[in-house]
């Protein structure tokens, strides 16, 4: 199997052509490739297929094999793949994924792709379609809604008998918890993210990011992905934080991410309710493996 390594912004995944090459078991191959001591090395698997309904499809899966609706980070390297390989002469293009179909612009510098802007859709806000189980979070006393009584701007997650974090829950196609803490860079990430990732407040999983508001324009942030472990970058994790940040009145509009592998560009653009992600798309290497 002939294979890309890319990554944005340390958020690293091993990339095929799927047009030309077969992949029989994507799972398994997730898993192989994304071992870090016997494989590749790499946050999961993305083939690059033929779409029937946009440019290219994003066919994506985790490091453990399970398959993603959305990456972020991702679909911004898949940008760079198509363009770079020449599958496309557009500056601007269509991903089908899981999550729907995404918008992409290019910017290159001497004929490579080297920031790609990503339309991420609207935010998902309704407690059932993010999805979480507002009953497991303790009902509707253990949340704090919006106005209207649909969003859930905090709930009180449990995480065992006695210890339990306050996050605001977002989807972007995949769902996040966003939850504040004093000192991200010392903040036991491994520890704490598998309690929210198996928790029966979130009945399909969570990606979770701990984050420090540093100002109004500026974020910090580290995320724990469901069937990843921690990652270095989470595209959709960012796009979440900003609007959970935005909902809770502490950011402007748009804000600049510090995530472990680097920054992110997220502007929430409330009047026609568009997430915009900005970011690097880096190539690492390219090789062949037996599978």
């Amino acid at each position: 199997m002939r294979f890309t390594k890319m990554h944005g912004i340390g958020n690293d995944y091993v990339y095929v052509d799927g047009s030309a090459e077969k992949v029989a078991d994507p799972a398994a191959a997730a898993r192989f490739v994304s071992d870090r001591h016997f494989g590749i090395g790499s946050d999961g698997l993305i083939l690059i297929n033929p779409s029937q309904h946009a440019d290219f499809e994003m066919e994506m899966y985790n490091a453990d094999g399970s398959r993603g609706k959305m990456c972020g980070n991702g679909i911004r390297c898949v940008g760079k793949y198509v363009s770079d390989h020449h599958m496309t002469d557009k500056e601007e293009i269509t991903v089908e994924t899981l999550a729907g179909i995404r918008h992409l612009k290019l910017f290159k510098e001497d004929g490579k792709v080297t920031l790609v802007r990503v339309d991420m859709g609207a935010p998902i806000l309704t407690p059932a379609e993010i999805p979480v189980d507002v009953n497991a979070a303790g009902g509707i006393s253990g949340c704090v809604l919006d106005p209207y009584g649909e969003v859930i701007l905090e709930a009180a997650i449990p995480l065992n008998d006695s210890f339990s974090m306050t996050g605001t829950c977002v989807s972007m196609g995949n769902p996040h918890c966003v939850v504040q803490v004093p000192d991200v860079p010392g903040f036991d990430v491994s520890g704490i993210g598998p309690l929210f990732e198996h928790n029966p407040v979130f009945p399909e999983g969570v990606n979770t990011e701990f984050i420090h508001i540093d100002d109004r324009r500026n974020v910090t942030m580290r995320v724990w992905e469901r069937g990843s472990g921690e990652t270095w970058a989470c595209g959709t994790g960012a796009c979440a934080v900003c609007v959970a940040c935005i909902l809770n009145g502490l950011t402007e509009t748009s804000v600049t991410v510090h995530l472990r592998g680097g920054d992110l560009q997220i502007e929430w653009d409330q009047e026609r309710n568009i997430v915009f992600m900005t970011g690097p798309a880096v190539t690492v290497f390219e090789g062949e493996i037996a599978l």
